[in-house]
């Protein structure tokens, strides 16, 4: 899996790397088909202008095979919104490889399900 950790507006430090690759390791653990993650840390100003806090964004892209999954955070800690990043990156994640599991068993189903109807071809319609 290819991590890349890049900050706007912040630098990312040592600890803030650690604890997203942390979390990340976490996310693997459940489908270990991903390809790349693109992990974005910002200060979102958004808000500071009329009088609110200033707010700390965490976004992530996932490249699994086909799909492209985002997700997005906003804390008042930059720690926060790492960790609500990951929990949503995780329930997304396990979202897909359920739906992949399930196409995969609805796919082997329909061959027999011509087989069990049972069309008896000898007896006569009369």
């Amino acid at each position: 899996m290819n991590v890349s950790i890049s900050g706007h507006h912040i630098s990312v430090t040592d600890a803030m790397d650690n604890a997203i690759r942390e979390k990340l390791a976490k996310v693997e653990r459940h489908f270990d088909q991903i390809q790349s993650v693109k992990v974005i840390l910002s200060l979102d100003n958004s808000g500071a202008s009329d009088g609110g806090q200033k707010s700390h964004k965490a976004e992530a892209i996932i490249r699994v095979s086909g799909q492209e999954m985002f997700v997005q955070a906003l804390e008042d800690d930059m720690y926060k919104a790492i960790n609500e990043m990951a929990d949503k990156l995780d329930r997304q994640v396990r979202k897909y490889k359920t739906r992949q599991e399930r196409k995969k068993t609805q796919g082997a189903g329909r061959e027999g399900r011509y087989e069990s109807i049972g069309v008896n071809e000898a007896s006569p319609m009369s």
